[in-house]
């Protein structure tokens, strides 16, 4: 039979978000039954509760930063058992058969990979996320958070930890290289971490100086002040490596100067309007103007291991949800930039419907 846990929704654009009772379904033969302990909340979860990015199906429930034990499993799991130590990212199914899910790339599913929310399973049915006390979801999307890394702390690396860490890795970011991180958030912050213990020297790029403290804490060797013209003309063809974690507008042509030639500038933000670049800025140095998604499954894995072996958590801010309104108020909090550097749901102390 299903089981009934709870769980915060939320009915209708713009409104606020509410306890509810929400049925996950019986365990199949390679499901695994995780009671969550902790679950992140990204930007994305934003976006799509307020319905900003289009197409939300209401009444909803996000997170897609899980973390938690595992409760029970179906009778042909054999990668965990009850009482281990696990975390869902932002997928929680794949075809299995195509190119990209053999090679690991299973958010590149050419069947169309299964968000954890906002996503119809194959059997038509909407996924609801980590904004609850337990989920289903099948053992080849379950992660093993090793020991060494608290709950609380690894559940933003279920979607912010891969998110920098797959482009970090992909574009060389190591000893001998200079990195450049744009914006200290939940996305920047974790790259920093990640980008200086990789071995690379890390510079973080803000608008102000407010945050250039809190920058070298995290990692960083240097903070610019991008409102500082003489300090962003000092800076040109510096960097091996930027990593763009923003989500609003910018000069992208200001930032591909920055480059040293053949350097990258990543973007894994998703700003509201389209790029603008005249070819010539990246002609000139061979520089790359790209974009980075999640990683498959291995490679999140690889990152939480990473991660464990470096000692490296998110920084966050425990939220108790008993009074519903404090995620509301957290949203907002978010998208101002007023929090340091994520907030994670006690998914315990999420109330009775």
């Amino acid at each position: 039979m299903p089981t009934t846990t709870r769980a915060l929704s939320v009915p209708s654009a713009g409104a606020p978000f509410e306890a509810i009772d929400l049925e996950r379904r019986d365990l199949r033969d390679d499901d695994v039954r995780i009671d969550i302990a902790f679950a992140g909340i990204c930007h994305s979860d934003i976006h799509t509760v307020r319905d900003e990015w289009g197409a939300a199906h209401y009444p909803i429930v996000t997170g897609h930063e899980i973390a938690g034990t595992v409760s029970a499993v179906g009778d042909g799991v054999t990668r965990y058992k009850v009482g281990d130590r696990v975390g869902v990212g932002c997928l929680v199914d794949s075809c299995t058969e195509c190119e990209q899910c053999k090679n690991g790339n299973e958010q590149f599913c050419t069947q169309g990979s299964v968000g954890t929310y906002n996503s119809q399973n194959y059997d038509g049915e909407w996924a609801a996320g980590g904004y609850s006390q337990q989920i289903v979801v099948t053992e080849r999307m379950v992660l093993s958070i090793p020991e060494g890394i608290e709950l609380d702390e690894a559940a933003p690396l279920l979607c912010a930890g891969i998110t920098t860490y797959s482009p970090l890795k992909r574009w060389g970011a190591g000893p001998g290289r200079k990195v450049a991180v744009v914006g200290v958030g939940g996305l920047g912050h974790m790259a920093v971490k990640l980008a200086a213990a990789m071995g690379a020297e890390v510079t973080t790029l803000s608008r102000s100086s407010a945050k250039a403290d809190d920058a070298k804490a995290l990692g960083s060797s240097n903070h610019i002040a991008t409102s500082d013209t003489d300090a962003m003309k000092a800076a040109r063809a510096t960097f091996d490596l930027i990593i763009n974690t923003v989500s609003a507008d910018l000069d992208m042509e200001t930032y591909v100067r920055l480059l040293r030639p053949h350097g990258a500038l990543v973007n894994v933000g998703l700003p509201p309007s389209k790029l603008s670049i005249r070819p010539g800025a990246l002609i000139g140095g061979n520089k790359v103007l790209t974009g980075s998604n999640i990683g498959g499954i291995p490679e999140t894995q690889e990152m939480l291991d990473f991660c464990a072996e470096h000692g490296i958590g998110a920084t966050i801010e425990t939220l108790d949800a008993s009074d519903t309104t404090t995620v509301d108020t957290a949203y907002d909090k978010v998208v101002a930039g007023d929090v340091r550097y994520r907030y994670v749901i006690d998914t315990a102390t999420i109330p009775s419907a």
